[in-house]
């Protein structure tokens, strides 16, 4: 598997800044944030699933103008997974004819560009050797996390998650795990926030950094713009012995 980060930010601001979507093998997203808008066109057609973790804006804003820009470029519909919830809210909130088209009925109900297929917590999609399995997440809304399997390794994303207990007995149990990566919103200062936008920050980061168990090389995502330094610096006092590094963008995972 070769995992490509197309975006982790918390935010825009700059030609450094995308929001969270990562670029699997060349035909997967996980997530499909401001980052998926680098990809040609030709990069975009060849996208035959989106892997969602939950619904808001900077995790979905490229998917509805992806598939617009390359429908004349496809033959099959791109394949949107996610809980039965998170496509429930995309279908009524975007998919919707007043926001955007819905893409489900388009060119035809019988042969349209876009389908849903729900996955529930625990259930693995196996694409080829690969196989993509949905986690515990604890956030605002409906959401997951993924475990990527190449069979010889293992790459967790968090998605957006808040403290939770579910995630790490299942993370522990990940023999091949290899990477994890795990969002941290907010900086200490502003942790009140990251509880009721059910975040993390970089002291809630180090406890829940002492539940896993297994070795993996830490990376953090969803750094907000402006706060980048200080909250990796924290984070470094915080939990520094476990040597959590910044996800970067353009950053490739291989494994």
């Amino acid at each position: 598997m070769k995992v490509r980060i197309l975006g982790c930010s918390g935010g825009i601001g700059g030609p450094h800044l995308r929001t969270t979507a990562m670029l699997v093998d060349h035909d997967l997203l996980v997530d499909a944030g401001t980052g998926v808008a680098d990809l040609s066109r030709d990069e975009l057609a060849g996208i035959d699933h989106v892997f969602l973790t939950h619904s808001h804006l900077d995790h979905i804003a490229s998917l509805p103008l992806l598939i617009d820009s390359v429908s004349d470029l496809r033959e099959q519909a791109l394949t949107v997974h996610a809980t039965a919830a998170t496509l429930e809210i995309i279908r009524k909130h975007i998919f919707n004819w007043a926001i955007w088209p819905d893409f489900t009925l388009i060119p035809s109900r019988e042969k349209p560009l876009m389908q849903y297929r729900p996955i529930t917590l625990g259930q693995s999609v196996c694409l080829g050797q690969r196989m993509i399995t949905a986690l515990p997440a604890e956030h605002t809304v409906p959401a997951v996390g993924y475990q990527l399997d190449s069979g010889a390794a293992s790459l967790v994303f968090t998605g957006d998650t808040t403290v939770n207990d579910a995630f790490w007995p299942v993370v522990n149990r990940i023999g091949n795990l290899r990477y994890l990566l795990i969002e941290t919103a907010f900086a200490n200062r502003e942790q009140r926030l990251a509880e009721i936008s059910k975040h993390l920050c970089p002291s809630m980061l180090a406890s829940e950094l002492r539940k896993l168990a297994i070795d993996a090389e830490i990376y953090i995502s969803h750094l907000k713009p402006g706060q980048a330094e200080l909250t990796m610096a924290e984070i470094q006092q915080s939990a520094g012995d476990l040597a959590p590094k910044m996800l970067q963008n353009n950053q490739v995972f291989e494994f």
